[in-house]
């Protein structure tokens, strides 16, 4: 059996060319590609309480040289009590793209009431980027909290672009 040939005008083809050509490495390579998960040992975590103490900024920061992605919503725990933060808005499993050197910040609430007689305590608060990750540990002291961080049905915003977008999530000033 014979084949034929498909033949196709040199305008065409140098048109195509051309486009590839133009087109830089990097974009035509992101425009395919969606960003890795991102190694734990990629991420720095950091947690701060406010001058509210029952109000605790979080942040992650890729120092990889790539962008990757962490769950969209931060995975926070509390030394020796069960659950974790739930978020605020309530999510569906997503990623959170962070570019390199990039940081996505998040805002929790550990209690609404600190005077709240049902609350529970906590000696340090567990912050991972990811629900698969084992993250790190922060002892009340570190979070500037005292001895204890007091907990009552937690919520945690999701990953945002700054702090203050996180805070408003949550509805802090």
């Amino acid at each position: 059996m014979r084949t034929r040939a498909a033949t196709v005008a040199p305008a065409v083809l140098a048109a195509a060319a051309t486009l590839l050509l133009a087109a830089p490495q990097s974009q035509a390579a992101a425009a395919h590609t969606k960003p890795a998960r991102c190694a734990e040992k990629a991420l720095v975590l950091r947690a701060k309480a406010t001058a509210d103490p029952s109000v605790v900024r979080l942040g992650v920061t890729n120092r990889s040289s790539h962008a990757c992605v962490v769950d969209r919503v931060p995975t926070v725990t509390f030394a020796g009590l069960d659950g974790a933060a739930l978020p605020v808005p309530r999510a569906d499993r997503g990623t959170y793209a962070l570019g390199a050197g990039r940081t996505g910040y998040a805002t929790l609430r550990t209690i609404a009431d600190p005077a709240d007689p049902e609350a529970r305590r906590a000696d340090a608060i567990t912050l991972a980027a990811s629900a698969s990750q084992w993250g790190r540990a922060f002892s009340a002291a570190q979070l500037g909290t005292g001895t204890e961080v007091r907990v009552w049905e937690p919520v945690t915003t999701w990953w945002q672009p700054t702090a203050a977008a996180a805070d408003r999530a949550l509805g802090v000033s």
